[in-house]
């Protein structure tokens, strides 16, 4: 899954497709083709940040960012078109346009998210945060974070079926680096398994803090963290790796099953 943020503060690539304070389509457009080119199977959209720290932006502004896109790649790129957002009124659009995966930061829990979800009936994928963009770096705590992130994913799964939405659709996303120190995020890491057990799992790892915590590489030096992260992942059952970089991830996953298959 190829990461395209419509954000102006995105961690790693905010501002990276504007131009004077538009949306550079154009090249967004190249942006994508490029990652679908070097191995991308999905791509995700978000017009909102949720670094740690960020503010909400209103519902019109995210459906300004992300439905251009989302109506110029849905019919461009052999890809699913991911909508990253937790805004009813953006998932109902983006899917009318062409959108494939509803991937929500809060599980469906902002009011009317659910319904619509459910409504729409496309895939969705479930994350895990303790507390909001905005504070949830705030001394996180947990007891057991692998108890409690899956105790929280599994319920979120269970209010998702009772609302109608498919067991077989439902994926989770333990939500690395929301509301979670460098040592929960690698307790995490090292009980994927168990996570993978549960649902196919989304894993988001590329060029986040946890690099900079183990290594002191600022954001544009994270390669080699990202992808010996995403290798981790993968070998602990990871089904969809959310990377800024694609080829070199491919590249990895490539030779990751070159070995597997000649075991």
């Amino acid at each position: 899954m190829g990461v395209l943020n419509l954000t102006p503060d995105s961690f790693s690539d905010g501002g990276r497709y504007f131009r004077d304070n538009s949306l550079d389509l154009d090249r967004l457009r190249r942006a994508a083709a490029g990652m679908v080119d070097a191995g991308a199977a999905l791509l995700d959209l978000g017009g909102e940040s949720t670094r740690p720290g960020a503010q909400p932006v209103s519902v019109q502004e995210e459906l300004d960012r992300v439905l251009p896109a989302v109506e110029i790649l849905a019919g461009e790129v052999d890809a699913i078109v991911s909508l990253d957002t937790s805004t009813p009124q953006v998932m109902r659009e983006g899917a009318a346009l062409g959108a494939g995966l509803l991937n929500d930061v809060r599980a469906l829990r902002r009011p009317g998210a659910l319904q619509a979800a459910s409504e729409l009936g496309l895939p969705v994928c479930l994350m895990h945060m303790q507390g909001a963009p905005d504070t949830m770096q705030q001394a996180p705590h947990y007891e057991d974070v692998l108890g409690d992130v899956a105790a929280f994913l599994e319920q979120r799964r269970r209010a998702c079926v009772a609302a109608g939405i498919p067991r077989q659709r439902i994926l989770f996303d333990p939500g690395f680096g929301f509301g979670k120190t460098a040592s929960h995020n690698l307790q995490l890491l090292a009980g994927l398994p168990r996570l993978a057990a549960l649902a196919p799992l989304l894993v988001g790892l590329s060029r986040k803090s946890l690099i900079a915590t183990l290594t002191g590489r600022c954001v544009d030096q994270r390669l080699a963290g990202s992808l010996a992260l995403a290798l981790l992942a993968a070998q602990r059952g990871a089904r969809i790796l959310r990377v800024h970089d694609v080829g070199e991830t491919v590249d990895v996953l490539r030779i990751l099953q070159a070995v597997e298959e000649a075991v």
